[in-house]
């Protein structure tokens, strides 16, 4: 059988956006938007690492907004 670990699930949609300070690694913005969306944290990072690569480092900015807006 092909189980799938519960430490890469990030569970249910939630209804409403918060930081997942329990399963984040720096802030829980990741986390926070993974659950939100309903999908695995590590997509969320790995697009964030993109996209700050791609704009130059923009989205450090935009990651540090989401966590002291979310806060």
């Amino acid at each position: 059988m092909n189980q799938v670990s519960n430490n890469n699930r990030s569970g249910p949609p939630s209804k409403e956006f918060r930081l997942d300070r329990t399963n984040g690694k720096i802030w829980g913005v990741c986390s926070g938007i993974a659950k939100y969306f309903g999908i695995d944290p590590l997509m969320v990072r790995i697009g964030f690492v993109l996209g700050t690569l791609v704009g130059f480092g923009s989205l450090i900015l935009v990651y540090a907004a989401i966590a002291l807006i979310a806060d």
